[in-house]
């Protein structure tokens, strides 16, 4: 059980085309906006979507998948880990954010496929 305590599955589309990095160690990331949809209805009946945003990051044979086969409005799905971290902007402000670092990418369908 302990190794499900930070464990996260998502599938949605692909919100914009990867950016690749090679980095001076030799490593490779990847870096990519991912959206899930929920649905619901209002109070009138109709139809509502909520659309969340979630940036995925993937590393090493995980990255070179991404590079090859991830595309925008590409559907896949995500298995792997939240990681928060912090950074300092150019303007001296500190950031938060959430990722979720891919240890496997499921390429499912694109907008095009029938």
């Amino acid at each position: 059980m302990s190794a499900l305590k930070n464990h996260v599955q998502l599938i949605g589309n692909v919100g914009q085309e990867p950016t690749i990095t090679n980095l001076e160690s030799g490593k490779k990331v990847a870096r990519f906006s991912l959206a899930t949809n929920e649905y619901y209805k209002d109070k009138e009946g109709n139809k509502q979507t909520d659309t969340n945003w979630h940036t995925i990051v993937a590393w090493g044979k995980t990255a070179d998948i991404v590079e090859k086969y991830v595309v925008k409005g590409k559907e896949v799905g995500v298995s792997g880990k939240l990681k928060s971290r912090s950074y300092t902007t150019d303007a001296n402000e500190q950031r938060y954010v959430t990722e979720v670092v891919a240890d496997e990418i499921l390429l499912l369908r694109s907008k095009d496929d029938k």
